[in-house]
This record gives C-alpha cells, sequence and structure tokens, in this order.
C-alpha cells in the first residue's frame, strides 16, 4: 500500500535539498525557496505542478508506476533511492542492471552541462534516453520511437530516414558497425534477452542484415569520427567522444567539432535554427 506520509516527506526532502545548478536549471535572482521550486521539480518529472504537489501535500491519486519513475529521474535519484521511492508508493521496484533505464545522478549531471553540443544518453542497445536541444537539432527527437524502433540498430536496417542522417559512403561501415555491435550484446546477454529479440527481428526483416550476420564479424568500430547529412545545413564532420556507466550499462554520447572548422560553424547555426522540424519519416513499430 501506498505510504502517503512517507512518500510526501521523501518528495519534500529530495526537492529541498536539490539546487538548479545540480539538474541543469538556472539559479535566477530573488530565489528564496530552499532547494527547488515544486513547479522547477514537475517541469523535471514531465508532470503538472498541480499533480506533484498534491503528492507533496500526501493528496491525490495513487501514482503509476510509470509516474513514479518519471518522478525518480527528474529528482536524479540513485538506484537505493529510486527503489525507496517505489516502495513508498506501493510499488515493487524495477529490474536493475543491464535492462534498467533509470539514468544514473552522476551522468545526469555531466549531461545536464553539456548545453553547448549535441549529445546524448542511450542504452547498450542505442535506444536513447535523453537528447541535448542540440542533440535534437542535429539528429531529430529519437526518444520518441517505441519497440524494437527504439534502437538505432534495428532503424537502420528498417528505416531508410535513419540512414539519410548519414554520409552514403559511411553507410557500409555502420552496416558492419550495427551488426557486430548486435552480435556482441546477443553473446554477452543470451537467449531470451531484448538483444536476442531484435535479432530474430532482422533476420526475418532484412536481407541486408542477414548478409552482414553471416561474415560474423567482431569489434568493428568508428574511427572516432561520424559524417552527417543534415537537411538544412549539410554535412557536418564531428568527433564522437563516449562515456560509460559500467553499472547500467548506458553510454553518454558527445559530439564535437574540431574549432574554425566548417563544422564548427555549422553546428553553431544549428545552435540558433534549434530543433528539426522535418521528423524522421519512420513510424512507431509495434513488434
Amino acid at each position: 500500500m501506498i505510504d502517503r506520509a512517507g512518500l510526501a516527506g521523501f518528495l519534500r526532502r529530495r526537492r529541498e535539498s536539490l539546487q538548479p545548478e545540480d539538474v541543469g536549471l538556472p539559479r535566477g535572482q530573488r530565489r528564496r525557496t530552499a532547494g527547488l521550486r515544486r513547479e522547477e521539480v514537475a517541469t523535471l518529472c514531465h508532470i503538472s505542478t498541480d499533480y506533484y504537489s498534491r503528492l507533496e501535500r500526501e493528496r491525490g491519486p495513487h501514482p503509476s508506476e510509470q509516474m513514479i519513475a518519471s518522478i525518480a529521474q527528474g529528482l536524479h535519484l540513485s538506484l537505493d533511492e529510486r527503489d525507496h521511492l517505489f516502495r513508498l508508493a506501493g510499488h515493487n521496484p524495477p529490474a536493475r542492471g543491464t535492462t534498467s533505464e533509470h539514468i544514473s545522478p552522476g551522468l545526469l549531471r555531466i549531461f545536464d552541462r553539456l548545453t553547448d553540443t549535441p549529445a546524448e544518453i542511450v542504452t547498450e542497445l542505442g535506444e536513447t534516453l535523453r537528447q541535448t536541444p542540440l542533440g535534437i537539432a542535429l539528429t531529430g527527437d529519437t526518444t520518441r520511437y517505441t519497440g524494437p524502433s527504439r534502437s538505432i540498430g534495428y532503424r537502420w536496417f528498417t528505416d531508410e530516414a535513419t540512414r539519410s542522417l548519414y554520409h552514403p559512403d559511411d553507410h557500409p561501415l555502420h552496416t558492419r558497425v550495427f551488426t557486430a555491435g548486435l552480435r556482441k550484446m546477443v553473446t554477452l546477454r543470451g537467449p531470451g534477452s531484448r538483444a536476442a529479440h531484435l535479432l530474430d527481428l532482422l533476420l526475418d526483416r532484412s536481407e541486408e542484415f542477414r548478409t552482414a550476420w553471416n561474415d560474423h564479424e567482431i569489434g568493428v568500430h568508428y574511427n572516432g569520427v561520424k559524417r552527417f547529412v543534415h537537411p538544412e545545413v549539410g554535412a557536418l564532420e564531428l568527433t564522437c567522444q563516449t562515456l560509460i556507466d559500467p553499472d547500467q550499462s548506458h553510454l553518454l554520447l558527445v559530439y564535437t567539432a574540431v574549432p574554425g572548422s566548417e563544422s564548427h560553424e555549422k553546428l553553431q547555426l544549428l545552435a540558433v535554427i534549434g530543433p528539426r522540424t522535418r521528423e524522421l519519416s519512420g513510424r512507431p513499430d509495434p513488434s
């Protein structure tokens, strides 16, 4: 059962212990609130201020597991704190480890400071969990996909729009990288895993994937540079740096351009243009 008093007290304490700069928000002037304001937490959690306020006042409906997960992420909770929050709300905590999509507070703190560069946090299967505004401007909102289409490796073989983001000369390398990466994850996670499910789907749906899979390649990597093709600013050559969270198997990908280069100037232009208005054509996949 939900512990409304315990839930309210825990939420208040966590809110009051966070400062705006801890979660990538501007402090502003004349701040009198100890910690974050309720409306700031509501924005971080993607819920209404009224709903969140009622939880802190021991009122409102019983929050769903999805709602609690969103609150845990918005408040930058650790895994232990997240599990405690779930139990206070009367739910069993989600599984930890490689299938968890709860981003660690440390990784989020780094991500929140990347305001002037394309960056994203992805799972080991290439499913986007967070993007910076400039990341959305570069590739579109890739958090909107559902089902197997959440994985860029799956979309590579099933959605032509995904390929249009990258330089045509690099397509064969992308095919090899995604195939070798999935082979590694299937071997690591085993039968019955989400990686094995993606394998079955791709073997059924893509001749190109089947051909690449039969080559049995392992350890195919990029050279650190990715070439993008943007519909408004054209070609960009970006260096990709990766930070790995070993506990959650999440990766923080940060894209930068050589200062003074044409690609650097185009990134600055993208920052002015903002998130792409032309969405990718791929549709959510129900499989």
